[in-house]
């Protein structure tokens, strides 16, 4: 399978500050990325790197197998979301879908206000009059009448209520089952992430931190709940644990099968998962379970 996205050690610094370091990833066409991260981690950056908005440091970045570089060609594939949904407030809907139709090679404006339409957007409305679900609505719009291959979405759902989401995700993944399209989503919001994205791809500190189907990842991962243990065989890692002296709790990623009778095996979900990840590793500051491969 072709990748649409690929970063081989891409590491970014502004000043002595390093955004991003050495990250190494690939996503293959098709798939619905959830880029996951707190604030600060590097997610805007690696958008912006893809995108073609910004050189790397150091490390390469490869989209759809080129490297994005003012390449008109290139360009024309791409769609990109801004986190503050840039639109020119002066202009009406309709205004910005005939900028969007001379700047772009390939645009679909009839498909672009059909959705529009489905989501009661007017046209003849000045974008700076709408408000922030329709903003989103006319930003997605936009960039999915250039018919991308890969399209970049940095934190659209942020300022959305529950129903503005809901819809936003609807016309997403409407344009991702009609034309393949590849996404990468970066979003706060798991539960929103997991109803809609198959592929995972974690920062923190500018650091990757987990990356790949998701599926396969909430497999070999479980909780783990039982007496204190010291060690337990067929746990590869301790990603997060909490206890008392008599019981704990523990996320581990699994390398084999955990025989012990005395552990509660359990499902994790996808924030069960971030949010381990995510956090400070074990903070249990009593003994620790330690990974016994095999």
């Amino acid at each position: 399978m072709s990748a649409a996205l690929e970063l081989s050690g891409l590491s970014k610094r502004y000043g002595k500050t390093w955004a991003l370091e050495d990250c190494t990833f690939t996503l293959p066409e098709g798939r619905v990325c959830a880029l996951v991260g707190p604030n600060g981690a590097g997610k805007t950056t690696m958008l912006h790197c893809a995108a073609g908005l910004l050189e790397p440091t150091t490390g390469d970045v490869r989209v759809l197998g080129r490297t994005p570089e003012p390449d008109e060609d290139l360009l024309s594939r791409i769609g990109f979301v801004a986190q503050d949904m840039p639109l020119y407030p002066s202009f009406s809907v309709e205004e910005m879908f005939e900028l969007g139709a001379r700047c772009n090679q390939r645009w679909d404006g009839d498909a672009a206000r059909e959705r529009l339409a489905r989501v009661r957007v007017p046209l003849d409305r000045k974008t700076g009059t709408l408000s922030g679900g329709q903003r989103a609505q006319v930003a997605l719009a936009l960039a999915l009448a250039k018919r991308p291959e890969l399209l970049l979405l940095d934190e659209p759902l942020a300022s959305l209520d529950p129903l503005a989401r809901r819809e936003f995700l609807q016309t997403l993944m409407e344009a991702v089952a009609m034309d393949g399209t590849t996404v990468v989503l970066s979003s706060h919001l798991v539960t929103d992430l997991e109803r809609v994205c198959d592929h995972l791809m974690m920062i923190r500190d500018g650091r990757l931190r987990l990356a790949g189907d998701i599926e396969p990842l909430l497999r070999e991962h479980k909780i783990l709940m039982g007496p204190r243990r010291d060690r337990i065989s067929g746990v590869a890692e301790v990603v997060e644990q909490r206890g008392t002296d008599r019981q704990m709790i523990a996320l581990v990623r699994l390398d084999g099968v955990v025989l012990d009778p005395m552990w509660e095996i359990r499902d994790v979900t996808l924030e069960d998962l971030v949010l381990a990840y995510l956090g400070d590793g074990p903070s249990d500051p009593g003994r620790r379970l330690e990974a016994v491969n095999g």
